[in-house]
């Protein structure tokens, strides 16, 4: 394997670029990516560096002075791959072929159908999403959160916390339902409250309206109005996929992987928010859009890639995330879905800091801990120990 190419140059990319230095690889390495900008850190762009406290300097990935020898080609879309003449066409026109590839090309925010073109509505997942924002913000005024979910969460604490009026928008009865389960969702929201912040849940979005050209109000679907100046949607993210269809690759929630991040086409790995991997702890495919995942897993990806699929896959930790809301730590780790019960192990859930372990047959297949970092972390690591011994039973992906 002379050249490998990484599409996509996020964390997931970076990281699959070092693993691959790492492992012996010293051929042609080439990391492709569409924005314009050197791999950069997401999570504090909803927190630290939406509230002004962090410098754009401050988000880079690269140490200083790291320098994997690659080429970088930045700016420019990845818009197909060619199995057959081993390359990736770009949408400038030009193609990189190679020997291996990485598939790193993340998600993209959902958006509301209706607000193209209306200024002051904003989804929040680039650096340019963010600063676009930020100046939005400092105009202060009244912000409406469509989505309860993390991200909205945290841009709904940071606005409160630089004085706006904040409202969030929910459709379901109850937020993080689906990652916590509804009782840890509904405790982990209950923070909104605490700080005076507005929560509607279990109502749609009707739509925006804006005469003016700037959104002005959030439609709610049982004939309320929100006054808004400002209004983010937060509803999720899609895989960017799209540009691999009619590759041959199989896509399902993104590029379908086995637990060792192999795709359905030899020498193709996937990495990051784009693959759903095999998760031999669950028995299913996963897509984890989460920062750990993206940091971890392509070491995994890349020792396949290198072997020829012969590397057995590294250890497969339960999935890990973190969220800071209005002062508070909140750390999760395992499958809350396929939990029976769910406990307060340490503190009170009314105090907001407590730490609960989800159960399955009395075994531990979950953890959530609130200004709880230490415990959490005791109970992060016990979860992992089984995960070890499961890891190689994972079956790998189809082949053609």
């Amino acid at each position: 394997m002379r050249t490998v190419a990484v599409v996509g140059a996020s964390l997931a990319g970076l990281s699959a670029a070092r693993s691959l230095r790492r492992q012996g690889f010293d051929g042609r390495l080439v990391i492709v990516g569409d924005e314009i900008h050197r791999p950069y850190d997401r999570p504090p762009l909803s927190k630290e560096f939406l509230a002004g406290t962090m410098a754009e300097a401050d988000l880079a990935l690269e140490a200083d002075g790291e320098d994997l020898a690659a080429e970088w080609l930045l700016g420019v879309r990845a818009t197909g791959l060619d199995r057959n003449e081993r390359l990736v066409r770009l949408a400038d026109g030009t193609a990189v072929r190679a020997d291996g590839f990485v598939i790193a090309t993340g998600a993209a925010a959902r958006t509301l159908p209706g607000s193209e073109g209306l200024a002051g509505v904003h989804t929040l997942r680039t650096l340019d999403d963010a600063l676009a924002l930020r100046a939005d913000l400092a105009r202060g005024g009244r912000l409406v959160v469509i989505g309860g979910g993390f991200i909205g969460a945290e841009v709904a604490s940071t606005a409160y916390a630089l004085g706006l009026d904040v409202t969030v928008v929910e459709v379901a009865p109850t937020p993080l339902a689906g990652p916590l389960g509804e009782a840890m969702g509904g405790v982990v929201s209950s923070l909104h409250a605490d700080h005076g912040v507005r929560l509607l849940c279990g109502v749609a979005v009707a739509g925006l309206s804006g005469e003016s050209g700037r959104v002005d109000a959030v439609l709610l679907a049982d004939g309320r109005s929100l006054p808004a100046d400002t209004v983010v949607v937060g509803v999720g993210a899609r895989p960017n996929v799209e540009w691999l269809e009619g590759s041959g690759i199989a896509l399902e929630n993104g590029v379908t992987c086995g637990a060792d991040g192999r795709t359905s086409l030899a020498a193709v790995v996937a990495v990051g928010d784009c693959a759903n991997w095999y998760d031999p702890l669950a028995g299913a495919h996963r897509r984890v859009e989460h920062w750990t995942g993206a940091l971890e897993r392509p070491a995994s990806a890349v020792a396949a890639l290198l072997s020829g699929g012969a590397a057995e896959p590294g250890p497969v930790r339960p999935p890990y995330f973190w969220s800071d809301q209005y002062g508070v730590r909140i750390q999760f780790a395992g499958h809350a879905a396929v939990a029976d019960s769910v406990t307060v192990e340490e503190g009170a859930a009314d105090d907001r800091s407590f730490l609960a372990v989800y159960r399955r047959a009395g075994e531990p297949v979950a953890v959530l801990g609130m200004d709880q970092p230490r415990l959490f972390m005791r109970w992060r690591k016990q979860l992992a120990q089984p995960a070890a011994s499961t890891a190689s039973v994972a079956p790998a992906a189809v082949r053609s």
